[in-house]
């Protein structure tokens, strides 16, 4: 029974100091370490509380800033960052029409317009077709991507402009 009622004994004095293990282990050096490895929570808890904050007046400080003049807007600096404000003033889609006989696409074919532009289908698509001077859309999609619409078809290849 006396060994039973020191194991009693020594059990109560380990919960006793268990509030303050958690300090304890803070301090003793072992840190973050040492807190990381309790199971409890809330020890794990109230460790983590009791180590020392790293003191403000030891970081160094940090360097001046040096600062440049803003450039005017009109200048290519002073409109960096502002592409979205220069692609919104720009047209949703433009219209025109392939001249002449137009058989269709492959991938990687190249499609001049009766404006001048030359588009090449980019998105692997084909389609063989019989028009004539078809009118046709270029039109933006999402992400910078470019559709060509060609009237009297269900077909719309993806494109970008060449020339």
């Amino acid at each position: 029974m006396s060994a039973r009622l020191l194991s009693l004994a020594s059990l109560g004095t380990l919960l006793a100091t268990l509030p303050a293990a958690p300090a304890a282990l803070a301090q003793s050096g072992g840190g973050l370490a040492a807190c990381r490895a309790l199971a409890d929570a809330a020890q794990r808890l109230a460790c983590y509380d009791a180590l020392p904050l790293p003191s403000l007046s030891a970081a160094p400080a940090s360097p001046a800033v040096a600062t440049a003049p803003i450039p005017a807007a009109s200048s290519p600096a002073g409109q960096f960052g502002f592409e979205q404000r220069a692609l919104a003033s720009a047209p949703e889609s433009i219209d025109t029409r392939i001249d002449g006989q137009f058989g269709g696409w492959g991938p990687k074919d190249r499609l001049r317009l009766a404006n001048g532009q030359v588009w090449q289908v980019v998105d692997g698509s084909s389609a063989s077709l019989n028009l004539q001077s078809p009118k046709v859309r270029v039109r933006r999609g999402a992400f910078g991507a470019f559709y060509l619409d060609i009237e009297g078809t269900g077909r719309t290849p993806r494109v970008k402009r060449l020339e």
